[in-house]
C-alpha cells in the first residue's frame, strides 16, 4: 500500500506564503510509476475541491481561484509533490489532502490519500 506523508502546513498572515510537500512511499520499492499527484482541501462545511494537479508528462491543471498564485512541482526522484502557496488569501483555510496514483510493479493501480495538512490564512 502506498502512503502520503504531508507536511508544511501552518498559520500565515494574509499575503503570504507556504510550501507544502507529501512524499509516498510504497514497501520494498513496490511503486513503479506515480502518474498522478495533486492537492486537494476541504474546508469547513465544503466539499473537498481539486487545488492543484500535476501528471508525470508533467502537465499541470489548477483550480481557477488558486491560478497565478499556487504552483505544484514533483520531484520524481523522490515521489514528492510540492504545493508553493503565495499570495494567500483567508479563503485558502482549509485542511490540504495530498493524493496520488498510479501502478505497482505487480501491474496493479493504486490510489492513496494522505493524512491532512492544516493551512490557516489570517487577515
Amino acid at each position: 500500500q502506498v502512503q502520503l506523508v504531508e507536511s508544511g502546513g501552518g498559520l500565515v498572515q494574509a499575503g503570504g506564503s507556504l510550501r507544502l510537500s507529501c512524499a509516498a512511499s510504497g514497501s520494498s520499492g513496490s511503486i513503479r510509476r506515480i502518474t498522478k499527484m495533486g492537492w486537494y482541501r476541504q474546508a469547513p462545511g465544503k466539499q473537498r475541491e481539486l487545488v492543484a494537479l500535476i501528471t508525470d508528462d508533467p502537465t499541470t491543471n489548477y483550480a481557477d481561484p488558486v491560478k497565478g498564485r499556487f504552483t505544484i512541482s514533483r520531484d520524481n526522484a523522490k515521489n514528492t509533490v510540492y504545493l508553493q502557496m503565495n499570495s494567500l488569501k483567508p479563503e485558502d483555510t482549509a485542511v490540504y489532502y495530498c493524493n496520488a496514483g498510479g501502478l505497482y510493479y505487480s501491474g496493479r493501480s493504486f490510489g492513496s490519500w494522505g493524512q491532512g495538512t492544516q493551512v490557516t490564512v489570517s487577515s
